[in-house]
């Protein structure tokens, strides 16, 4: 794996350990073949990603409804009851071009991730207690366990670059995978579009 390319600050916090998920269990790729693409350069290719500032609006957004503390749950509590993850603000993330049946997140898509990354890292500045729950889709297509299995890969491969590459703590980040239970696009056909990452803000819908 090659040096990262991120802010040499930020380097030290590569090391801390990684509590969203066990890697020795995911074992996969992340894409660290090649430095991360600048933004204003990668812009180009894809003009269709997520700002920074998109990202923050979408995720600083009120709750659908009002939080009374009767609601509110534990994180496993959150990942486990849709009715109540999905009070909480989120954005859908198609721009992160998984291939299919691939958990992978090339390099060449890192500016992406910077964009979110940004996003998370201003709204910490206001509130280091942020928590962030980074949901993985996959399509229809394949048997249910390979899919929910491809489903975690994707959440916990967005979860490493943000916290490898662009310093998000580990404590502000949760993964959890739906597998094809989520669906945009109701189709038991292959699309692209279901093959995603959604980000939610549950730090109103959690105890703390």
């Amino acid at each position: 794996m090659k040096r990262r390319t991120f802010i040499t600050a930020l380097a030290a916090l590569a090391a801390a350990p990684i509590t969203a998920a066990s890697a020795s269990q995911l074992k996969l790729s992340v894409g660290t073949d090649t430095p991360v693409k600048p933004a204003f350069i990668a812009q180009k290719y894809n003009k269709k990603a997520p700002s920074a500032l998109t990202i923050e609006k979408s995720l600083k957004a009120p709750p659908k409804v009002k939080i009374k503390p009767s609601m509110k749950g534990s994180i496993k509590d959150v990942k486990r009851r849709k009715a109540l993850r999905h009070i909480a603000p989120s954005i859908e993330i198609q721009a992160i071009n998984f291939a299919f049946g691939s958990p992978r997140i090339h390099s060449s898509q890192h500016w992406k991730v910077e964009q979110i990354a940004m996003a998370m890292h201003n709204m910490l500045g206001n509130n280091p207690n942020e928590v962030f729950l980074i949901e993985g889709h996959t399509d229809a297509v394949g048997s249910f366990e390979s899919n929910q299995y491809l489903s975690e890969r994707r959440a916990y491969s967005l979860y490493r670059v943000l916290s490898e590459y662009f310093g998000v703590p580990d404590h502000a980040l949760e993964t959890v995978g739906y597998g094809e239970d989520d669906l945009l696009v109701p189709t038991p056909h292959a699309d692209w579009r279901n093959r995603r990452v959604t980000l939610r803000r549950i730090t109103d819908i959690i105890y703390q």
